[in-house]
């Protein structure tokens, strides 16, 4: 039995659309097969890709709520059948069986028209400082085009496709079954022409009657600046080509940002940690420290205590679609406890223990440092 949309997302049912977007990113680099190479981590990665296609989309969305799984998989519509309604009573008949009509007045169906061509999907990684600034990079998919030497009819150049001579054109062919509660036609797909209902006698040498050709392109994608892992990009009309003069699909760019040795990000903050000396901390003094902007300067208070967080705002991420109002760069203090002292050294750190009143005795400075920083 397939699980349940919400809990792969471990999310309630009446999730809003950023919480839905906060579980996906948070799955999604957990179960990335680039990241994880546990057994099953690449099906679980399309379980949770699907679940959030599915309770992104508002309309499929509220289709899932209602019918399950089978509500966004061609099998909905119940709700509109009505025991008095022979038009619902095909509908669902030709849902399950392949096309059953009443024997009374049935038509057969119009042969297929225009299709959309199919989306794509490719994924992109991002160095972190890539993810934050944004830009444009440069990509090569591999998808459908239509056909130039055929101009997508899959016949040979001079030649047009002919009416099917199995369906006549109608793109499908039916079979009378007569029951005791009366006579039932059935429709099914034409199998000479797949229900187009023409035939191609002579096919173009350039596709071989496909009417659309593998086309490798490259695509310049334009990255927002403070992207994350798990934020999907549409690129219209970049998917395969559609077939009988449809239009083509779309190209769903997924990002997934690469760690970085110095930073790590949180939201639209940057974290990083900071040595300083006990002295530094002590006495206070300013530092130049790494910024994802470059070299910034950063004022550390006199008694500054390990695990203090300093912040130099407006050196975080930028929003999106708002570049110009960022996040802040969030520095964690770390002080560095000397273990080997010089004899002058400590020659002057106990008399500033005499100073303070502090008792040493046995391993006394090293206990007397630890007490001026809480460890």
């Amino acid at each position: 039995m397939a699980r349940d949309f919400y809990e792969i997302l471990g999310v309630s049912r009446s999730a809003d659309a950023e919480e839905l977007k906060r579980a996906y990113r948070r799955l999604a680099r957990k179960y990335h097969p680039d990241v994880n190479k546990e057994a099953g981590a690449e099906e679980t990665f399309k379980e949770i890709n699907r679940a959030y296609e599915v309770l992104s989309d508002p309309q499929a969305r509220a289709n899932y709520d209602r019918f399950g799984e089978a509500g966004v998989t061609g099998a909905a519509g119940f709700s509109d059948f009505g025991v008095g309604d022979m038009g619902g009573f095909a509908d669902i008949f030709e849902t399950f069986f392949g096309g059953f009509g009443t024997g009374v007045g049935t038509t057969g169906r119009r042969r297929p028209g225009p299709t959309r061509g199919d989306d794509l999907r490719y994924d992109l990684r991002l160095d972190f400082r890539e993810a934050i600034f944004g830009g444009e990079k440069e990509i090569r998919v591999n998808h459908l085009e239509t056909c130039q030497a055929c101009k997508g009819s899959g016949a040979k150049p001079g030649t047009r496709p002919v009416t099917c001579s199995t369906c006549n054109g109608v793109g499908q062919v039916r079979r009378s079954t007569r029951t005791p509660f009366g006579s039932f036609t059935q429709l099914s797909t034409c199998p000479t022409c797949g229900g187009s209902g023409s035939m191609v006698e002579d096919r173009c040498e350039a596709c071989g009657g496909q009417g659309h050709i593998q086309v490798s392109k490259k695509l310049k994608i334009t990255i927002p600046a403070g992207v994350d892992t798990g934020t999907r990009l549409r690129v219209s009309g970049e998917g395969d080509a559609g077939q009988r003069g449809g239009p083509a699909g779309d190209l769903y760019v997924y990002l997934f940002v690469e760690p970085d040795p110095e930073f790590q990000r949180d939201g639209n903050n940057i974290l990083s940690q900071l040595k300083i000396s006990y002295l530094q901390a002590i006495l206070g003094c300013r530092v130049m420290v790494s910024t994802v902007d470059g070299e910034a300067e950063l004022t550390i208070p006199a008694g500054t205590q390990p695990g203090t967080v300093l912040t130099l705002e407006g050196h975080g991420v930028p929003r999106v679609g708002n570049p110009v109002a960022r996040g802040d760069h969030l520095i964690t203090i770390e002080v560095e406890i000397p273990t080997r002292i010089s004899h002058e050294e400590r020659e002057l750190l106990e008399k500033l223990a005499k100073i303070r009143g502090e008792r040493l005795g046995k391993g006394g400075l090293e206990n007397f440092l630890g007490g001026l920083f809480g460890g």
